[in-house]
């Protein structure tokens, strides 16, 4: 009897030892993150950037630092404020890194508008990589106070309207259009419209209101802002550049940067730069693809017009 319990005593005491590593793994696995990064924007999570570029940038940064950095996204504002604010975010520590347009805090970034002038962009992957080397040449001051992660720009922007389809620039006028910087707005003031500067997250209530007749945005939004059904007239402009584009901007608080150890600013070094750039334009590119094919083929409702540049 007694060398039965002994037994069982023994064999508890073997399932405890080979069980307390197991505990204190899954203890220090839990308590690896040094440093979390909480990444704030306005897009919503179907968006292609947040899907197939922050994810996976997310990923690589966690990976890489073997758990030591977490990386946390907040899309659609989930911390709060307003997609306009989302640069002091950064700026000012209440959140590490945003993504946002630069052009939505009016005349703050006068030397990002270069990039809003119609008809200079070509794709989005090659503005982003201009957009990128221009900014961290020329704008330092202006971008005080953060770490530039990826300055880039948005796909081709065009027009798209509920109703009214754009066959001549006659055809524009008096419009109710959005646009999202100073500079694009009077531009389309210059074609006849009737410009509201807001933040593309307001639009969709703003179309369906009334208070809109259209918007001009890159295809690769219409879905991820659920336009698609709203916005059905599209129209686009013959030749290599398009109508507009605006310059966005990954950034991260400087501070929180400066605080990181060396090996773990190497990470986001790593992570960071024209090549960043370049990779968010060429994903918002290929989504542009996909929504222009996805009208072309009747999958979604709409009919894509052309008009010379």
């Amino acid at each position: 009897m007694i060398q039965q319990i002994a037994s069982r005593l023994n064999r508890r005491l073997l399932a405890f030892t080979i069980a307390l590593p197991i505990v204190w793994s899954a203890e220090a696995n839990a308590q690896e993150a040094e440093y979390t990064l909480r990444l704030h924007h306005f897009f919503p999570s179907s968006a292609p950037v947040h899907q197939e570029y922050f994810i996976p940038w997310k990923e690589a940064i966690e990976e890489e630092s073997n758990g030591r950095l977490e990386v946390e996204l907040y899309p659609s504002m989930q911390l709060g404020g307003t997609p306009p604010s989302l640069y002091d975010q950064a700026k000012d520590g209440q959140v590490d890194i945003i993504w946002t347009v630069l052009g939505y805090n009016s005349g703050r970034f006068p030397r990002a508008e270069v990039f809003d002038l119609p008809f200079i962009p070509t794709s989005g992957a090659a503005t982003s990589q201009a957009a990128h080397e221009y900014a961290t040449t020329h704008m330092q001051d202006e971008l005080a106070g953060v770490y530039p992660i990826a300055v880039h720009t948005h796909s081709p922007g065009a027009l798209h309207t509920k109703e009214t389809r754009i066959e001549s620039l006659d055809d524009i006028e008096g419009l109710k259009m959005r646009g999202p910087s100073r500079l694009v707005n009077r531009y389309l003031a210059k074609l006849g419209a009737e410009p509201i500067g807001m933040p593309v997250a307001q639009a969709l209530e703003a179309l369906s209101r009334g208070v809109l007749d259209g918007t001009v945005i890159p295809f690769e939004a219409i879905t991820a802002m659920g336009l698609a059904d709203i916005t059905t007239e599209h129209t686009v402009f013959s030749g290599d550049h398009a109508l507009y584009t605006t310059m966005m901007i990954v950034a991260m608080n400087q501070s929180k940067y400066d605080a990181l150890p060396a090996d773990l600013q190497a990470i986001i070094d790593a992570h960071s730069g024209i090549q960043e750039a370049r990779r968010i334009g060429q994903i918002m590119d290929d989504a542009d693809q996909v929504q222009i094919q996805a009208i072309q083929n009747g999958e979604q409702p709409g009919t894509i017009t052309q008009l010379d540049s």
